[in-house]
């Protein structure tokens, strides 16, 4: 559109310039839950105007200021270049941290309006920089409107109410309370978790199912820390790993107890990607458990699944560790592809249904696996290894009372995890270069398996 436009020797008004700041403020209104935009449809409407507009400026400020020199061209897009690699710098570890995502918006877009508002000094010809934008009332407007965009536009966080928000250089975190009843963790407004019984599973079931007492566990992903929780219930030294800073941060409000557990001599939390904790870490550990952030099909989380992370976990467990592996669900190449990488990474391997799962639509499902036998035993004999404060917590939220009881409702969903398998039988394990989880949608739009 450019070279169109610059070979009918037209000039670019400084409206064009005055037109950023509310097409860079656009994704507040389209993001603003008020007006209920699809998924698609915000990301294109957001986006796309102010992409258009700045993919038609760039090539326009490099021709004016190379005037067909090639090296000023080169120095140009080098300039180009090195503010998209600041751009996102700046946003993410100095701006985000301290400012709603709107107020972020506006400060980008304020170069776009001193350019705008300017009489157009270096813009064009000789005839353009003559002309004041004062001329016309337009411009003015224009600013005026992103403006009022930026007043009236509400951010994600304020569809709740009271939520406790951080934000940091990895994400926006947030925790909500649903109606005072029902707490839930999102980032980046994507929900994580809610408390749940079967984040406590996570932790003792691996545990109680050990040959021996444990001394040492590590969760990765802290998520509300509910697991970490239940670990800390054995009075045993664990270990959290959780790659968003500000998460742990809201151990206290989904939990009353969290700040004084994490003073504990006991409590140690390591903010870092938990893969390259455990290929860094010189600590071995009784169990390893793993809740891998949602959905499933979430962008990276395919390499908290594969042989190749299956293979620093070895050496990281104790001769008769366990770990427990949670699995969301999936479809049948994502059940087969997960399952065969633990089965192609450790001799034995036990498959369970979630509590509330059994026989449901859903397919959430605890793995255990290890380098020896893991015990089969009952649900009371399971309890009675347990210290009591580890049973208190278990039945903290189930209302029965009855450790026995929960842990059967486990303990009955034992199912072969060749059966997974069988679902899929080409589907190869999951591997890093290999993320089948990641690929639903094609497979769900060509209506077949991809592999």
């Amino acid at each position: 559109m450019y070279r169109h436009w610059s070979r009918r020797g037209k000039d670019v008004s400084d409206l064009a310039w005055v037109a950023l700041i509310p097409l860079a403020t656009l994704p507040l209104l389209t993001s603003d839950v008020r007006f209920g935009l699809a998924s698609s449809a915000r990301v294109f409407l957001g986006v796309a105007p102010f992409s258009a507009v700045m993919g038609f400026l760039t090539p326009m400020l490099v021709d004016r200021w190379s005037g067909g020199d090639p090296d000023k061209a080169g120095a140009a897009y080098a300039v180009n270049v090195l503010g998209c690699i600041l751009g996102p710098l700046l946003s993410g570890f100095l701006f985000l941290p301290f400012m709603s995502e709107r107020w972020v918006l506006f400060a980008f877009s304020l170069p776009f309006l001193v350019i705008g508002l300017t009489s157009g000094w270096w813009l064009g010809s000789a005839d353009s920089k003559r002309q004041s934008v004062s001329r016309s009332a337009l411009p003015y407007a224009v600013a005026a409107a992103a403006i009022l965009l930026l007043l009236i536009c509400r951010d994600y966080d304020a569809r709740f109410v009271n939520p406790a928000v951080f934000r940091d250089s990895t994400a926006t975190v947030m925790g909500i309370d649903i109606q005072g009843r029902e707490k839930r963790l999102l980032v980046n407004g994507v929900g994580m978790t809610e408390l749940s019984s079967i984040t406590k599973l996570m932790a003792h079931l691996p545990l109680a199912s050990l040959q021996s007492p444990p001394h040492r566990a590590l969760v990765v992903c802290f998520g509300m820390g509910t697991t970490y929780r239940s670990l800390l219930s054995w009075n045993i030294p664990s270990t959290a790993v959780e790659l968003v800073p500000s998460v742990p941060r809201l151990f206290g409000y989904f939990h009353p107890d969290g700040p004084q557990l994490l003073q504990s001599p006991l409590s140690h939390v390591v903010i870092d990607d938990g893969r390259r904790y455990l290929e860094r870490t010189s600590e071995r550990y009784d169990v390893i458990t793993i809740d891998p952030p949602p959905p499933i099909h979430s962008a990276g989380s395919s390499l908290l699944y594969t042989r190749e992370f299956y293979t620093t976990i070895k050496q990281r467990l104790q001769p008769a560790g366990i770990l427990q592996q949670w699995l969301p669900g999936g479809d049948a190449v994502v059940r087969a592809s997960v399952t065969r990488a633990l089965l192609e990474s450790f001799p034995y391997v036990r498959a369970f249904y979630s509590m509330h799962f059994v026989g449901s639509t859903q397919r959430g499902m605890h793995f255990l696996a290890s380098n020896q036998p893991i015990p089969r035993r009952t649900a009371v004999e399971l309890v009675a290894r347990m210290p009591q404060s580890a049973v208190a917590d278990l039945t903290e939220w189930t209302g029965n009372g009855s450790a026995d009881a929960d842990l059967n409702m486990v303990v009955q969903g034992e199912f072969p995890p060749d059966q997974l398998t069988a679902e899929s039988p080409q589907t190869p394990a999951m591997q890093d270069d290999r993320p089948l989880n990641e690929y639903c949608l094609l497979r769900k739009k060509l209506g077949r398996n991809l592999r």
